[in-house]
């Protein structure tokens, strides 16, 4: 996701994924450059839950990049 702009990236997310906290742990790792554990602290979850999040949804939005 490195050729595509921050706004970009952004409004795929944003269209594509539904659950909120879904589309916060995204910005987070690829807009914010978060780590799995600073992300998974900030929601609450596992860094192993928000490893399952970000890999079954990036290939919800790889698609539209």
């Amino acid at each position: 996701m490195k050729d595509y702009t921050n706004s970009q990236i952004s409004a795929v997310i944003d269209e594509h994924i539904h659950n909120q906290m879904h589309r916060d742990i995204l910005k987070l790792r690829f807009i914010d450059g978060c780590t799995y554990e600073a992300i998974a602290e900030d929601v609450g979850r596992s860094p192993r839950q928000v490893a399952t999040i970000i890999s079954r949804d990036v290939l919800k939005i790889e698609k539209h990049l």
